[in-house]
């Protein structure tokens, strides 16, 4: 349409609007809001199921094992697909694949909440893991494609903000929303994000593809990840319940192990692999997956087991127990943009090892109290934990996305989330069996020096690792709950001790790594 200006001069109004929304295209903060929002959905739908996961059980007659794959299916849908999704993205778009995955997972937490069985509940949860996976890459690799390496520090760490602010407000929002509506307005939830998320995206977001003609997509590459993944983390969640020396436990190891290799010898003869071995040439990408990896594993194995610590042994209630892990949560999400805004004029190195540092002091902190041990003790060092989370977190996703090209930003993208799940599923898996391998070593003697007689060893063991009193006769009560609560504090002290001692290893791997990232553009 043809409008007269002020002038007296023609002006095009569509040519002018045409302009205005292609300024908007691939502008980097404007991006960040986006990526960000699919973040948040993403977070904030994890947490907000978790607490929706005793209703769902009781009102569609669910067993037990069925609600735990509400989320497990979800968490491995995810987890084995991370790598390929990046891939993806790398090849036909990051946009495309953000988008794909905004109305995907949209649509299918919209059918979760019309389903009628626990069965269509769970296959749904799953095909959700799916399109999660290809969000998840892709809002790092937008970023990485909008911002130069050394202007990646304070966008990372505004993301990782918004996904502890969502993690923090998941079970509040998820508790509101169960209780004053139903277990279907959880999974709702999804609509109004998704549809604001789906508009944005469409108007801000540059596609990014960086397609090469003439190769197919490493098919093979996918299977084997996928399935080498798939065992780990069976294996590794299954671990804590079963043992590290239960058959199919060791067989599915055993059985991930191999099928690694032959995923390591399939991308050096790959035309165009799925996970370019050429990537961990890059000092800072090792040590980004490295930190990543370790950093995982303390962020979720050590909550795990200070959980069972602060309701089973200290007596604090649910809500409680709740309150002194968001106090972790929160100085994440405050320290987040501090942590940021000094890397990006010192670089990583110098605060990672910091943070590694302040993380290996609280745990030592940590392995200091015993079972009568003051919440305010408490408090002090989840602070502490919490500033040493932050620079860690950001810097290692820093070092990921810029020491990689931007041509595998999708791929970098892939393998920052993989180590997250990979390093939080064997923290919470191995951080359980040193508590009950040590609970196993100690407990039988001090049980029969009290005089206690009991029935199922096994069971005794099974109970104190999760800081409970074992079912014993020939001792008051108060006497079998307090060596189970020594006991206990015990086996905490040795799983919090070796996971100081990785953290102070990381802390020199930071210092000591060449962490200059890439400046590749191509």
């Amino acid at each position: 349409m043809d409008t007269r200006s002020a002038g007296g001069q023609l002006t095009d109004t569509g040519t002018a609007g045409a302009g205005r929304l292609s300024r908007l295209r691939g502008h980097p903060w404007l991006t960040l809001v986006v990526v960000s929002s699919g973040a948040m959905m993403v977070a904030l739908d994890s947490m907000v199921v978790t607490v929706a996961q005793p209703v769902i059980q009781q009102e569609l007659s669910a067993s037990f094992t069925q609600v735990q794959w509400v989320t497990t299916g979800y968490l491995l849908a995810v987890a084995v697909l991370l790598v390929g999704a990046g891939k993806l993205g790398d090849r036909f778009g990051h946009r495309r694949v953000f988008l794909i995955g905004v109305v995907g997972f949209t649509a299918t937490s919209v059918l979760i909440g019309l389903s009628g069985t626990i069965v269509w509940v769970i296959a749904l949860r799953v095909l959700q893991g799916v399109f999660g996976a290809l969000m998840q890459p892709a809002t790092l690799a937008l970023l990485r494609l909008v911002f130069p390496p050394d202007r990646l520090m304070m966008p990372i760490a505004i993301r990782s903000a918004v996904l502890g602010g969502s993690t923090a407000a998941g079970p509040i929002l998820g508790g509101l929303v169960v209780e004053h509506l139903n277990w279907q307005a959880a999974f709702y939830l999804n609509l109004p994000i998704g549809i604001v998320t789906l508009a944005l995206a469409a108007v801000v977001l540059r596609g990014g593809t960086v397609a090469r003609t003439g190769t197919r997509f490493d098919v093979p590459g996918l299977v084997l990840l996928a399935s080498t993944l798939a065992l780990l983390l069976w294996a590794v969640t299954k671990a804590p319940e079963r043992g590290f020396g239960d058959g199919g436990v060791l067989g599915a190891l055993i059985t991930s192990v191999l099928l690694g290799a032959t995923f390591v010898w399939w991308e050096g003869r790959a035309a165009d692999p799925l996970l370019p071995l050429s990537l961990f040439r890059s000092v800072p990408v090792t040590v980004g997956v490295t930190v990543m990896t370790l950093i995982s594993f303390v962020l979720f194995g050590v909550p795990f087991l200070l959980t069972f610590y602060l309701q089973n042994v200290l007596g604090l209630t649910p809500a409680e127990c709740g309150i002194q892990v968001l106090w972790l949560t929160l100085v994440m999400v405050v320290g987040g943009p501090v942590a940021g805004a000094v890397m990006s004029r010192t670089g990583p190195r110098i605060p990672v090892a910091v943070g590694l540092l302040l993380t290996g002091v609280a745990l030592i902190g940590l392995l200091r109290l015993g079972p009568d041990a003051h919440i305010d003790a408490l408090t002090g060092w989840f602070v502490l934990m919490g500033m040493g989370f932050s620079p860690v977190v950001i810097g290692a996703t820093r070092l990921i996305l810029s020491g990689a090209p931007r041509s595998a930003a999708g791929v970098a993208g892939g393998l920052q989330q993989t180590a997250m799940q990979i390093g939080g599923s064997l923290g919470t898996a191995v951080l359980g069996a040193v508590v009950a391998a040590r609970v196993g070593a100690l407990l039988p003697e001090r049980l029969s020096a009290a005089g206690a007689v009991v029935a199922d060893p096994a069971a005794a063991v099974q109970h104190v690792s999760v800081g409970e009193s074992p079912v014993v006769t020939g001792v008051p009560a108060a006497t079998a709950a307090s060596i189970a609560d020594t006991t206990f504090v015990n086996g905490m002290d040795t799983a919090l001790a070796v996971t100081a001692a990785l953290a102070f290893a990381g802390a020199v791997v930071a210092l000591f790594g060449r962490l200059a990232p890439s400046q590749d553009s191509s």
